[in-house]
């Protein structure tokens, strides 16, 4: 396309009294040959934003570069169909006029420094512009039906959820009949106001009115063999009764549940050793049967203790919380009174977690005389002769052993995502970290885990979810609930972390919506979180390419899969369009139309480099879009001050830097360059998963480039920023230019 250029710089909000706007202007006339350059002081209003049409329908502009606010605001009022024209934004009030303090040599109206930054800014967004084609978004024959995955009070509420927003479902369960493990509940703790009464299950309800909603196509005694394709374009094949059936599907939610903590790893606690220690599975199931009463002879149970955190909470089992596993015993400590009210009851806990207004329930069962309830270290379980069985306990809250001697113990175990739909494999975590799964490796000893056959996804990285800790499938766990690591399949409700029936219910619906917005996202070729609406996706020039496989291998979502010869084939409607797979190609094969190697190059390349007796450095900032340069807008929102020296340029992902920047930017004089991304490690924080991570790993081999060019590693520096971490930028910067003052200005400058 043959571009015509319309530069656009606004002197509102204080821009004009720092920066010299008709010097901008040159730029962009001057340098860059710009034919229609103007200038306004209030862009973002309606008289400016309608000159900026009127040029694009009357003088044909199709290439428009604004200098005003920060492009992460007033997104609605700079609107411009991609398809059609290239636009950016440069940002010359957060991050030049509003974090830069002017110093204007005596006699001059402006500082010097601060108007170099703005015309270098100016110059990059130029040049980046220069360098972008409008979108041709992905096109193909979408189907906007859900697939949900598990026939619990999760899926059908995901089920119904969808079907009442419009959308046609596919409902897929292993087992014969709906309900999943509701059906083995005798009663829930209460979760309507005031909180205090048990109330019964209810679903049987959900699962009427599923049966009976047309939209919702339900397989039950079923399995996933295989799924292929991508978002929008699924293709399902669900084994039923020794037939496959194949599905369209657009948008997936797994809602598969959960399995129980393995009891028989509980030995200590005396499960195994005694048929009178139960799970708090097996009290539900007496509770349902109308007798609570003691396994190894019938008897009416008399006294019943409650273990809770039994396996979690525990670096040897679950080291995580279950959260349900409290109000679970206490909704059994009420079966037990209401069964027999001589009974007694006594529970152990560690801590008593009951959240929101399960707090009235709380104290409902402290209200009851015949339960004890205390905060102690269960030390040992031991069988009494008589059958009873003796519980030792170190009473933190009283601060000496107790013994209490019960009918029956309950064990509180806690919840294990359940990944499994078909046939059960049962795997160490040895195992495991052998296959360098990130599930439970800190665990000590082995655990039994059910392990993922659920979706068997035709994906080159394999066929589950990747799992955060634990093995829950989320993707990331701060900004994106539901999201997992392969785009359009969602996760709800206790595979995704633990929860109650109520939480799940929500969970649910959450991610019905998000299934939703994924089909509607991709019918119209846009991308989802964290990137939504990007309608840019990867071309691959493959004449270049060396089967390398590092772009089918580091993409965070699966975006790639492969042929025969080890030849990248894209899905574009799984891409998130984080860019990692084009900072880790050597050939620099892969380019977006709006994001290239080359045009980052040609940014670099624009900023005007001081000769060396000037005594002006020049460092570059690549800052990542989700964290980062959010970060430093803050600053200057606050405004807080940082060196003028610095030229920014934002990336979608730190992952996605090129090490031919690197060379590109010290060959052309800048002294240093400094990287900031998001937190990555263990309760990491990259919006792309592991992108940050990745450039971490990849900047350990800058050192090959810089020897070749003859130059110090220190004028490379990464650092991982969150977006609360904006006050630490300015001195990161000065930190980083007092370094870069140490080792000297850039011998190539001025070459």
């Amino acid at each position: 396309m043959e571009k015509r250029f319309g530069v656009y710089i606004c002197t509102g909000c204080g821009i004009g009294d720092v920066i010299d706007a008709e010097k901008l202007s040159q730029v962009a006339t001057g340098e860059f040959k710009v034919p229609i350059c103007r200038t306004h002081s209030f862009y973002c209003s309606q008289e400016g934003i309608d000159q900026i049409r009127k040029d694009i329908s009357e003088e044909g502009v199709n290439a428009v570069v604004i200098a005003a606010c920060s492009p992460r605001v007033n997104n609605q009022v700079f609107s411009f169909d991609p398809t059609k024209m290239v636009f950016d934004r440069v940002n010359l009030r957060e991050q030049v006029a509003w974090s830069h303090e002017p110093k204007p040599a005596e006699g001059e109206k402006f500082d010097e420094d601060i108007q170099m930054l703005a015309q270098d800014q100016v110059r990059m967004g130029i040049a980046k512009a220069q360098n972008m084609d409008p979108l041709e978004p992905f096109e193909g024959e979408i189907s906007k039906r859900i697939l949900v995955v598990g026939g619990g009070v999760t899926g059908m509420t995901s089920a119904l959820e969808a079907a009442k927003a419009g959308y046609e479902v596919v409902l897929v369960e292993r087992e014969p009949s709906l309900g999943g493990f509701a059906t083995k509940l005798f009663k829930q703790y209460p979760n309507t106001p005031p909180y205090r009464e048990l109330a019964c299950t209810d679903y049987e309800s959900q699962i009427r009115a599923v049966e009976e909603e047309s939209t919702v196509k339900v397989y039950t005694s079923a399995s996933i063999e295989k799924i292929s394709g991508a978002p929008g374009m699924f293709d399902v094949s669900i084994r039923q009764n020794g037939n496959v059936t194949e599905e369209r599907i657009g948008a997936v939610v797994l809602a598969s549940g959960f399995e129980p903590y393995d009891a028989t790893n509980l030995d200590h606690l005396g499960f195994g050793k005694s048929a009178n220690v139960i799970t708090s599975v097996t009290m539900e199931e007496m509770a349902a049967r109308g007798s609570i009463s003691r396994p190894s002879d019938g008897k009416t149970a008399e006294s019943v203790a409650f273990i809770q955190c039994a396996g979690s909470r525990d670096p040897d089992h679950l080291p995580y919380c279950s959260t349900v596993c409290c109000m679970t015993s206490l909704k059994q400590a009420m079966y037990v009174r209401e069964k027999n009210p001589d009974a007694k009851v006594y529970v152990f806990y560690k801590d008593i977690r009951t959240p929101g207004q399960y707090e009235n329930f709380y104290r409902r069962v402290q209200e009851d005389e015949g339960v004890f309830l205390t905060k102690g270290e269960v030390s040992s379980v031991s069988e009494n002769g008589d059958g009873s069985v003796i519980i030792e306990v170190d009473d933190t809250l009283l601060g000496e052993k107790i013994s209490v001697k019960a009918d029956l113990v309950v064990l509180a175990t806690g919840m294990v995502p359940r990944t499994a739909l078909g046939e059960e494999e049962v795997v160490t975590v040895e195992e495991e970290d052998e296959k360098k799964k990130d599930i439970a490796s800190q665990l000590l000893t082995p655990l039994k885990i059910i392990k993922s056959n659920t979706l068997n996804l035709d994906y080159r990285q394999g066929p589950e979810l990747p799992d955060l800790k634990y093995g829950f499938p989320d993707s990331h766990f701060i900004c994106f609930p539901y999201e997992t690591r392969r785009t359009g399949i969602y996760a709800a409700g206790p595979v995704r972390q633990p929860m109650d029936m109520a939480f799940s219910m929500e969970d649910a619906r959450g991610a019905a919506l998000k299934a939703i917005q994924s089909v509607e996202m991709v019918s119209v070729g846009g991308a989802v979180h964290p990137r939504s609406g990007d309608m840019s996706y990867p071309d691959l020039y493959m004449h270049r390419c060396t089967q390398c496989k590092r772009c089918t291998e580091e993409c965070p979502f699966g975006m790639y899969n492969e042929d025969e010869k080890f030849n990248p084939l894209p899905n574009p409607t799984r891409c998130r369009r984080c860019a990692i797979c084009m900072g880790s190609c050597p050939e620099r094969i892969i380019s977006f139309k709006d994001y290239t190697v080359g045009m980052i190059s040609s940014m670099i390349k624009a900023v005007e480099v001081p000769e060396e007796e000037e005594e002006k450095p020049r460092i570059l900032l690549l800052a990542c879009e989700n964290d980062a340069y959010p970060a430093l807008d803050m600053v200057g929102l606050r405004r807080g001050r940082y060196n003028a020296y610095v030229r920014i340029i934002p990336l979608r992902c730190i992952g996605s830097v090129n090490l031919v920047w690197i060379a590109d930017l010290l060959a052309k004089g800048l002294d240093g360059v400094l990287l900031l991304g998001c937190k990555h490690g263990e309760d990491y924080q990259c919006h792309f998963i592991n992108g940050s991570e990745l450039a971490n790993y990849r900047m350990t081999k800058i050192q090959e480039t810089l020897d070749r060019l003859v130059l110090e590693s220190d004028r490379v520096r990464i650092e991982q920023i969150e977006i609360s971490d904006y006050d630490r930028i300015p001195t990161i910067i000065d930190e980083f230019l007092e370094t870069i003052e140490k080792v000297g200005p850039n011998p190539y400058k001025g070459l």
